[in-house]
């Protein structure tokens, strides 16, 4: 029988704290999963290239989204405009996002990947999908499947 096999259902996964009563409230056992995924992303991105989750994941939603504004991206992840804006200004003097001025509306400005971006959100993708299925291991390809169609439904299912 291994550590991991011999771990109560009811504690921390680290520290043997009791954790019972927390272990039913679906915020806390994200926030203790997100321990794991975020040692993933320090390891994998954030340490060796210096870019941060929030800066992945715009980058990502631009390369997916070209075209997209700043404003929609706020929506999208729940960030003041001018946070948004600050991101974006580190992501464009790093040279992976170019801004494109809007040809109707001369307030707004459409957001693309450079070919820098395309690289970089390539290169990191593939570091991360790695090491998170390294981390996952205890999980099969179904269970993580699922973890995921889970965590978006959630994701969804939140007010705009």
């Amino acid at each position: 029988m291994t550590n991991k096999s011999k771990m109560r259902l009811d504690t921390t996964p680290a520290g043997g704290l009791s954790e019972l009563e927390l272990h039913q409230i679906v915020g806390y056992q994200l926030a203790q999963a997100a321990i794991t995924t975020d040692r993933v992303f320090s390891k994998q991105v954030g340490v060796p290239i210096g870019m941060r989750r929030v800066e992945y994941t715009l980058l990502m939603l631009i390369r997916e989204n070209p075209g997209c504004s700043a404003a929609r991206l706020a929506r999208a992840l729940a960030v003041t405009a001018p946070n948004i804006t600050a991101l974006v200004a580190r992501l464009e003097e790093s040279g992976w996002v170019v801004r494109e001025q809007n040809a109707t509306d001369r307030r707004s400005q459409h957001l693309h990947i450079s070919a820098k971006g395309a690289k970089i959100t390539a290169d990191t993708t593939k570091l991360l999908v790695e090491g998170e299925r390294e981390a996952l291991v205890g999980l099969s390809a179904g269970e993580r499947a699922i973890l995921i169609e889970l965590l978006h439904k959630v994701a969804t299912g939140r007010p705009t």
